[in-house]
């Protein structure tokens, strides 16, 4: 299993010196997030200049965000921020994505946006596309559903040819969300989180969502990436244990994410990577 750590609270400068100690205390991925205004949550700043910071002062580690709101974004803008980032950093970018809340202004106060949960799943669906073509270096033209652009062209393909791509997946084991879940298999990954619940998903959940996937995986063997958020106790062997019953479960990933703003600042962060990741065997 691999862990990342989230860069929730702070300024830019604090997110970078975050990323840093997390490069040197073996974390293997670094996100921060994507907002545009959330009220009293408190400050935002633009995720691709934070990672584009981030990269020219590590070497090794993952870069991303928890996660885009990629309906937001212009795709063509996302698009050559994205490249950016990923030749910024050697290929590490990844593109954990979602529809976005309603709670960032950014959707709610601004006339125009689509906002029902239908419109922005298939404006994420649009703004991936569009990405997926971008990476062909070659002229092309977009027709989606609420996307239409004439022809473009990103001369200079991904560091590896592509960016690996991470939807929010969401779990009911009673119902499984069919569509959204095999949006997932269409690209690296899966971001998991558990329907009607703020909970982070236990090895219960991860079993029976991990072999959903692999039951309807199209193309078997493929590598695919099962993506946790979690919140370490920093009692070194609890900790391990919890990650060993989620990596056996089928979890690749584990996020270190905490949001709470009461209790919650950038020095309480950096108290927190310096412990580095538990070790599970």
């Amino acid at each position: 299993m691999k862990f990342g750590f989230v860069g929730s609270f702070g300024t830019p400068a604090q997110h970078v010196a975050l990323a840093r100690e997390a490069e040197a205390h073996g974390w293997d991925g670094f996100f921060t997030w994507d907002a545009i205004s959330m009220g009293s949550f408190g400050p935002t700043w633009d995720p691709f200049a934070v990672l584009a910071s981030v990269a020219a002062v590590t070497e090794r580690i993952m870069l991303g965000a928890m996660v885009f709101a990629v309906p937001r974004h212009r795709p063509w803008e996302f698009a050559q921020r994205a490249l950016t980032v990923d030749h910024l950093s050697g290929g590490r970018l990844v593109l954990p994505v979602g529809v976005g809340v309603l709670d960032d202004q950014g959707y709610t106060s601004v006339d125009g946006q689509l906002t029902g949960l239908r419109e922005r799943a298939e404006l994420l669906d649009d703004v991936l596309g569009f990405l997926e073509q971008s990476w062909s270096g070659d002229p092309f033209t977009f027709d989606g559903k609420h996307i239409h652009v004439g022809e473009m062209v990103f001369p200079e393909p991904p560091v590896n040819g592509r960016i690996p791509v991470w939807p929010v997946g969401v779990w009911d084991a009673e119902r499984p969300p069919v569509k959204n879940l095999r949006r997932t298999l269409r690209w690296d990954g899966i971001v998991a989180q558990i329907h009607s619940s703020m909970e982070e998903p236990g090895p219960a959940e991860i079993a029976a969502l991990a072999t959903w996937l692999g039951d309807h995986a199209e193309e078997p063997g493929k590598p695919f990436e099962v993506v946790t958020p979690g919140q370490l106790s920093g009692d070194r062997e609890q900790d391990a244990e919890l990650a060993r019953a989620r990596a056996e479960a089928g979890a690749t990933w584990w996020i270190e994410s905490w949001w709470d703003p009461e209790t919650t600042t950038p020095e309480t962060l950096l108290e927190k990577v310096r412990q580095g990741p538990p070790r599970h065997g």
